[in-house]
């Protein structure tokens, strides 16, 4: 993945209060900053410095182009001096880049024997950007807040992760996933929304025939796979069996006949991620391995029986991590070793691990495989470099995605495994082994992950961060008591509602207004009942409106009374609208929230009630 054209944009926020001197002091000092960032060596992603910004249309100016620019993966703000942030509101509502908000100032140290009002009035970050923070957790703004000197080598890296992470989610708003055959039959962790994958992520995941790989295939020159077959052996420690002349020769050429057609179909259709399956191989004499595993190594995406979901990350990781030393691969947690002193995991899979990640020159082998009914595959066999790692899944939980972290330590295995026919990686999970494992289980984390060597938890979580992804890490730190718990909190601000356990049902109707006056209205008071948990109002002063009416559901337990037929009516003077008789047993609540819709992608608006509804259910 090549960064060199893409960009992130510096903008810099002022007024118009301090004059023009001071704005053209600014406007230096921001190219001096902008300069220097790209002069240290340390982003991947080149700066562009843009004009300094001063009134609410010039904000909203760049924002709509930093949303029309193809190159600009995301926006940096920062504010010299005081910038009024309701001069950003609309700009930020309009943004749709990730944004970082660079909380530094010009000067690194107090002019203590100079200093006087004018620095003062120039050099107003402190307060400045505080009052844009504000305002970016006012509108719930997805950001990154990075404090500390410009010139700062920890800056500057934190910086980069996020550069890096922006570049991640760019690269899914493009990414296509072709899918050969389906998933493997009757596994649950590999199947996603492919729809809700492209609304969120614009991931376009679509399924292909293998007869279109066998096509490709078909097309491939003798040529072809004589060239290609001189770079295994130059690359690779390629088996007696396998060489010219040997007795499995014929094995190779099929391999990298597959790798060559392969290669091709995803070419032809702009794919950078792609699933097979052992269970679909219709036309193919061997299950791709050493295709597979070369294709990664040059970047691409893959996911194995179906898992698309592991294809985009690995994919994603791969784009993140470029230039960066280390490597990234589709990983499966296979089995244990449990011994007492230091128990540790053995990732592997049939065939497809990365060698991005071998410690030395990997050999290029033939052996059996008892699944898939076809010839022997080849593939590379090497073991993973030592050092540490990120393993990471993606899954898909029905009502939200989550993004789940665990910083392992890549080791040598303990003693040679000369039977072992594939590749492999070796590590010890933080904070321990069963922590990890049982944490882990908790979140629902799968069997495929993206395993990577290049990238810290840091990128990770920034990047669920911009892509509005629920993101758990399991690190040195966790404690599984406390992470169970954030696993509950999430439920609340991510998931959807609890039900509740039922007597009557209660459906939140949006066609009219809410009541007022709660506390002292005893219809109220008897029937408090939340309103939809994905409440949005169509405007400040008008009925909202509810995009989930099916998720409207709640139960209410027996000791609420539902009012009898006609008890709440246009006359009673808190209800500003007649209530339509409803079915036995069901009462329609109406109208907008007078609450604030609270943050976060699951944010909920509640009826004042709420707390009784609570104490009844309590």
């Amino acid at each position: 993945m090549d960064f060199a054209s893409l960009e992130t944009w510096f903008v810099t926020g002022s007024q118009h209060l301090y004059g023009d001197e001071a704005l053209r002091q600014v406007a230096a000092n921001s190219q001096q900053v902008v300069a220097g960032l790209n002069a240290s060596g340390r982003l991947p992603v080149r700066v562009v410095c843009k004009p300094v910004v001063t009134t609410p249309e010039a904000i909203l100016a760049v924002c709509r182009q930093a949303n029309a620019e193809p190159q600009c993966v995301g926006l940096i703000a920062w504010m010299h001096t005081f910038s009024p942030a309701r001069m950003w509101i609309a700009g930020l509502t309009a943004l749709d880049r990730p944004l970082a908000h660079l909380h530094t100032q010009f000067n690194r140290d107090l002019p203590w024997g100079t200093i006087d009002m004018d620095f003062m009035n120039l050099n107003q970050a402190a307060h400045g950007d505080r009052e844009f923070g504000f305002l970016c957790a006012r509108l719930r703004k997805p950001r990154k807040v990075i404090v500390g000197h410009w010139q700062d080598p920890q800056t500057q890296d934190r910086l980069a992760a996020w550069q890096r992470a922006a570049v991640g989610l760019h690269e899914l708003r493009h990414l296509r996933v072709a899918r050969l055959g389906d998933n493997m039959r009757q596994v649950a962790v590999t199947e996603g929304d492919k729809v809700e994958a492209q609304v969120r992520l614009g991931i376009e995941v679509n399924g292909y025939g293998v007869g279109e790989l066998v096509r490709h295939m078909g097309a491939v020159t003798e040529a072809e796979v004589d060239r290609l077959v001189a770079q295994y052996d130059a690359q690779y420690r390629v088996a007696g069996e396998l060489r010219p002349g040997g007795a499995r020769h014929a094995a190779l050429r099929y391999a990298a006949r597959t790798e060559l057609g392969l290669r091709a179909f995803l070419t032809s259709g702009g794919f950078g991620a792609f699933t097979d399956t052992f269970e679909d191989l219709h036309g193919l004499e061997q299950l791709p391995g050493l295709a597979v595993q070369r294709l990664m190594a040059d970047g691409y995406g893959f996911g194995a029986e179906g898992d698309w979901k592991t294809a985009a990350l690995v994919r994603a990781a791969k784009v993140m991590s470029a230039g960066l030393p280390g490597g990234t691969s589709f990983m499966e947690d296979y089995t244990y070793h449990l011994g007492p002193a230091r128990p540790l995991v053995l990732g592997a899979h049939m065939l497809e691990i990365c060698p991005s990640l071998a410690d030395q020159t990997p050999s290029c082998e033939i052996h059996p495989l008892g699944i898939g009914g076809r010839s022997d595959p080849v593939r590379l066999v090497f073991t993973a470099r030592p050092g540490p790692a990120i393993n990471a899944a993606w899954i898909d939980l029905g009502d939200r995605f989550r993004l789940l972290v665990n910083e392992v330590d890549t080791v040598a295995p303990e003693q040679p495994m000369p039977h072992l026919p594939v590749a492999h990686a070796v590590w010890a999970p933080r904070p321990d082994f069963s922590t990890a494992a049982a944490a882990w289980i908790y979140a629902g984390g799968p069997h495929h992950t993206a395993f990577c060597q290049s990238l810290s938890t840091e990128v990770f979580e920034d990047f669920a961060e911009m892509a509005g992804l629920e993101c758990l890490r399991i690190g040195p730190d966790t404690r599984l008591a406390d992470f169970k718990n954030q696993l509950r909190w999430n439920e609340a601000y991510f998931g959807r509602p609890r039900q509740i356990t039922p007597q009557r049902r209660v459906v939140a109707c949006h066609h009219a207004k809410v009541w007022g006056g709660h506390a002292d209205h005893a219809p109220c008071k008897a029937n408090a009942l939340p309103v939809c948990a994905r409440w949005q109002p169509e405007r400040s002063d008008g009925p909202g409106l509810c995009p989930h009416p099916s998720r409207m559901l709640q139960r209410v337990p027996p000791s609420l009374r539902l009012p009898p037929p006609g008890a709440i009516t246009a006359s009673d003077q808190r209800v500003p609208s007649p209530i339509q008789p409803s079915p036995p047993g069901i009462i329609l609540l109406s109208g907008k929230s007078p609450t604030r819709r609270t943050s976060g992608p699951r944010g909920f608006r509640l009826c004042p009630a709420l707390p009784t509804l609570q104490q009844a259910i309590a």
